[in-house]
């Protein structure tokens, strides 16, 4: 359904420092450089036929994270979760929401961990238990 997932940074060598790190837990690459043809900088990261990727916004303005919206990562396990969590912590990712673990909801079980970037970017690690 998805070609690629783009967000926007005010400052992307700080972002792109943050993104190496906490996709790398996932075992993506460090971001490809690919600058747009307007002259804006951009990094790309391939993992599993999927395309994340931070630019620096075209019209010149200010990056603005979206209200309400959410990236998340898939993980293998709750391990790896909690490892995203405090590699982005470190990176100057910023803690929100419940502490990383396992909620329950109805009939479903998942592991969530949430950060905002360094642009203020909401993202989440998820694993989905059942």
């Amino acid at each position: 359904m998805f070609s690629h997932i783009m967000i926007g940074s005010n400052d992307i060598e700080k972002s792109k420092k943050f993104y190496d790190q906490v996709l790398g837990v996932l075992g993506a690459k460090e971001g490809v450089f690919m600058p747009n043809l307007t002259g804006q900088t951009r990094y790309f990261y391939f993992l599993d036929k999927n395309t994340f990727s931070i630019t620096e916004p075209i019209d010149g303005n200010q990056a603005h994270p979206g209200n309400g919206n959410t990236v998340a990562f898939n993980v293998p396990d709750e391990e790896t979760g909690n490892k995203w969590h405090s590699v982005g912590l470190e990176y100057g990712g910023t803690n929100i929401e419940d502490a990383p673990g396992v909620r329950e909801f109805e009939n479903m079980k998942m592991f969530l961990a949430y950060l905002k970037d360094p642009s203020g970017n909401k993202i989440c690690a998820i694993k989905i238990i059942k």
